[in-house]
């Protein structure tokens, strides 16, 4: 392993563990097993080393969501099985979940920036998703964006919140149905 994906990982485990604004470059060179002077032939600080973890948990999750897309299944399908598994990374992912934790108890600026910028690569991958469903006459001609948000928005609501304000948890199957008969209804042609 290179001494740059050493730093990363080390990092990694350092912002999943203490959060952004508690991890220090001190911190990652430890972890990291390296001098910190050689983190900084890498990434000039630690708000680029922050970000570079970050587009790194990002691939990871695209990459999760294409790998539960099933070829030939109806567009539905395969978004309710994309859209349910970013949800489970979200839900999962050490480093995801401490800096949701960290925008509701801190209000990091810098946490609440990537938490914006992460939700808005979910909303262009669901975007592109529905553009090529529109290229190959499975869904209605939209506003690809708008649609995008709203269908990760209610996916959010229904598998995150849902339980909050209720005594139950929805199932995925509950929540296939209610969004095949609401929102994919009306997209699909």
């Amino acid at each position: 392993m290179d001494r740059r994906q050493e730093i990363l990982e080390g990092a990694a485990k350092s912002f999943s563990l203490f959060g952004y604004k508690a991890t220090t470059m001190d911190q990652v060179a430890k972890i990291a097993n390296v001098g910190k002077g050689t983190i900084y032939t890498f990434f000039s600080n630690k708000e680029e080393l922050f970000n570079a973890i970050v587009l790194k948990m990002i691939n990871e999750m695209r990459a999760e969501a294409d790998a539960v897309s099933v070829e030939g299944a109806p567009f539905e399908q395969n978004a309710h099985a994309r859209l349910m598994q970013m949800l489970k990374f979200r839900g999962t992912h050490q480093l995801y979940v401490k800096l949701i934790d960290e925008e509701k108890e801190l209000r990091t600026p810098a946490v609440g920036e990537v938490l914006q910028a992460i939700e808005k690569e979910i909303v262009f991958y669901v975007k592109e998703k529905i553009e090529k469903g529109i290229a190959k006459g499975e869904v209605k001609p939209c506003d690809t964006e708008l649609v995008a948000y709203m269908l990760f928005k209610a996916y959010l609501a229904l598998v995150s919140d849902w339980d909050k304000t209720h005594d139950e948890e929805l199932s995925e199957e509950r929540i296939a149905a209610l969004l095949n008969g609401t929102i994919f209804k009306s997209l699909l042609v």
